[in-house]
């Protein structure tokens, strides 16, 4: 309710639903200036609209899955590291438009039993559904 709908650049959507702890961030773009008297000034940046982000794991992908998000991640013409949006479908019944905002650390002892021990996307706004 507190993101507008907005077009990606990139209009394709991953489904893999996150493995492990989520963690929803959000906060506010803000200045805080203080007297020395003990005095406030806190000046809003902005339009005053939230930031969200959010971080999760994948565990244990497969390598079709694993092979994915790599792809994603890495080409140019879809994600391209973290300069391009892309849609992510989120267990909440919405399909947000994101960006990553983090490098992609895959591990695993080999390539059908890697995972990405931590994520990180910026949630730019969501599709009209």
């Amino acid at each position: 309710d507190f993101v507008s709908t907005i077009t990606p650049d990139y209009n394709a959507a991953i489904g893999i639903l996150p493995q492990g702890e989520i963690t929803e961030e959000s906060l506010k773009n803000y200045v805080i200036h203080y007297g020395v008297d003990g005095s406030e000034e806190r000046i809003v940046l902005g339009s005053g609209s939230s930031i969200f982000y959010i971080s999760f794991q994948w565990n244990q992908l497969s390598e079709s899955n694993s092979g994915t998000i790599f792809d994603w991640y890495n080409d140019p013409a879809k994600a391209n590291g973290c300069q391009r949006s892309f849609k992510y479908v989120w267990g909440d019944g919405h399909t947000y438009v994101v960006r990553f905002d983090s490098t992609l650390p895959r591990s695993g002892d080999k390539m059908s039993r890697m995972g990405i021990k931590s994520i990180k996307l910026k949630i730019l706004g969501r599709i009209l559904d």
